[in-house]
């Protein structure tokens, strides 16, 4: 196993300056992209479901480690999310390892903010700390080569533009074939009345985010374990990425413990 302690590793290194703070955040974030990339097997293996709360740490020397949380309360520094393992087996590794790396984006921000107010940074200070963070890719764009599709997607811009006037019968059927309430994929000679067909089955189907109507030319995708609809942006996924998926869980879904 990588890393130190449990606890953050904290206790015995503390930065006091934007530059140290920032040092501090990349060693952390390295550590779990590491974690998450290429020693994936190994964190898979150690989040076991059948434990305790587990979290995941990153430490400033650039390794990790898979932990219960701090004893102490409050602790010497803010917690990760704790729980990750329960989730291991109820999704996608994928869609896991995404969720994973999303709340280390967040942990990795409040260990550095934590720094900035213990050590009294103003304004300035804090801005300038953020610019240097948010010139590094996300964890979470790290996990998911999100940053990478951002430029070919950009290279491909002129191509979708042209569907944009009439909607896309492939991409409706991407979110209904992955979920259950879905009918069927329709041979190519019917593809011409999906769009009708869409209208009338979902005219009063609602987003399970954001609550507006169905519209045949958006991206919309149903979750496989409570069945809602949502727009594939009101939960970041596209029809891109919906192609690869397997089994979605909503977001709300993927936050509920997995269940033997």
């Amino acid at each position: 196993m990588d890393g130190g302690g449990g606890g953050g590793g904290g206790a015995q290194y503390n930065p006091r300056t934007v530059e140290e703070v920032f040092r501090d955040f990349k060693g952390r974030r390295t550590g779990m992209i590491k974690a998450l990339t290429t020693d994936v097997n190994e964190f898979y293996q150690q989040c076991d479901p059948e434990k305790e709360n587990l979290c995941l740490y990153g430490f400033p020397s650039e390794q990790w480690e898979v932990n219960l949380p701090a004893e102490e309360v409050p602790p010497e520094l803010p917690e990760p999310a704790l729980g990750i393992n329960f989730a291991r087996d109820g999704m996608q590794e994928k869609d896991w390892l995404s969720l994973v790396a999303v709340h280390s984006d967040a942990w990795l921000l409040s260990v550095a903010f934590y720094f900035g107010a213990r050590f009294g940074f103003d304004k300035n200070d804090r801005k300038r700390l953020f610019n240097m963070i948010n010139e590094l890719p996300s964890i979470f764009e790290v996990v998911t080569g999100t940053a990478k599709k951002q430029v070919k997607e950009k290279t491909s811009g002129s191509n979708h533009s042209t569907n944009k006037s009439k909607p896309n019968a492939k991409m409706q059927r991407v979110g209904e074939s992955q979920g259950k309430i879905s009918k069927p994929l329709q041979p190519k000679d019917e593809e011409e009345g999906l769009e009708e067909e869409d209208e009338e089955e979902h005219g009063e189907t609602l987003c399970g985010a954001c609550g507006e109507n169905y519209a045949s030319d958006e991206f919309w995708i149903c979750c496989d374990i409570c069945e809602k609809w949502f727009h594939g942006k009101c939960v970041k996924i596209t029809p891109a990425r919906a192609e690869h998926i397997k089994q979605y869980k909503c977001p709300s879904c993927s936050n509920k413990r997995a269940r033997p």
